[in-house]
């Protein structure tokens, strides 16, 4: 469905932008129908802006996006609304996706007057309720209300329930749990598995780790701006192969363990500009100049 092959962004900076910053190099990966894929970083890894990039929001510098076989990048008009209608994105922070001087469910008035200008007044609301019904609110409580009447959580399952008044294939979910507390994280995680049961691919952006295992079928690791290793989600977390993964892996906390006393290795890596190396069924490292390089591994592109 949605395909990544050598995508990179520079950024200009400095004065008179005379300096770049390559805040994406060379990514690499797939998004199928049902599938989750969890793009795991720490802050500065360029997760973000793959997402902007994904959604349109941002232009890639070289490489290609595509959706369902098309260049996104080639898309303007007619063809990119049609995009927006099976592609939509939740952000971090959902208070800013709302004009507080408005009523929140004026962002489902947006998309109808988009896409659904000759619907009736009845039948919309029936087709708002029944968004709102399936992520798991109750309409009666939140349809008419502010934004600061409402709670994180339910903010953020109104902009889920928006995108799926329309035909939604594909949601890119940026860091859509950070901000939440831990009574409401487990209502949205729950509501991101039922969207993969539905059909919907995924794209969960995020810098946790145990939200990325327990949501994901596919892992992507990435360390300033390039792809370390990716596959399986249980291959990447049982079995992980580069420092930087081992590195992230080792520094979760534990119980009844210190935070000082958890054996967080240090390591100096240079990543290659060589294809990924193929290091299990569905398993693919970036090759590193340390010892412990898999050498005689058929690399991605064999």
């Amino acid at each position: 469905m949605l395909r990544l092959e050598g995508v990179s962004k520079t950024f200009r900076t400095g004065a008179f932008g005379r300096g770049t910053t390559a805040a994406v190099r060379n990514v690499s990966f797939e998004l199928r129908p049902g599938e989750v894929v969890s793009l795991i970083g720490e802050s500065g890894s360029g997760k973000s802006t793959i997402g902007r990039m994904i959604l349109r929001l941002s232009r890639p510098t070289t490489g290609t996006i595509t959706f369902e076989g098309t260049d996104i990048a080639r898309l303007s008009g007619a063809g990119l609304k049609e995009y927006y209608r099976h592609a939509q994105g939740v952000f971090q922070d959902p208070f800013s996706s709302y004009n507080p001087v408005f009523r929140a469910d004026r962002v489902f008035a947006t998309i109808r007057r988009s896409y659904f200008p000759g619907v009736s007044d009845g039948d919309w609301r029936d087709r708002v309720a029944d968004a709102v019904a399936s992520v798991n609110l109750n309409p009666d409580l939140v349809l008419g209300r502010y934004p600061h009447q409402l709670s994180g959580g339910q903010l953020q399952r109104m902009l889920v329930a928006r995108a799926l008044l329309l035909d939604i294939r594909l949601l890119v979910a940026d860091e859509i749990i950070s901000m939440l507390d831990a009574s409401t994280r487990i209502d949205v995680l729950n509501l991101l598995a039922d969207l993969k049961e539905r059909g919907l691919a995924v794209l969960f952006v995020t810098h946790d780790l145990s939200l990325g295992n327990y949501l994901s079928d596919q892992t992507v690791i990435l360390r300033r701006g390039a792809v370390v290793e990716r596959g399986l989600t249980e291959k990447v977390f049982g079995d992980p192969r580069h420092p930087y993964t081992r590195t992230l892996l080792a520094s979760v906390p534990r119980l009844g363990t210190r935070w000082e006393d958890l054996p967080v290795p240090s390591f100096g890596v240079h990543e290659c500009d060589a294809p990924m190396e193929y290091v299990d069924d569905g398993h693919f490292v970036a090759c590193f100049d340390t010892e412990r390089v898999h050498h005689g591994r058929k690399s991605e592109s064999a």
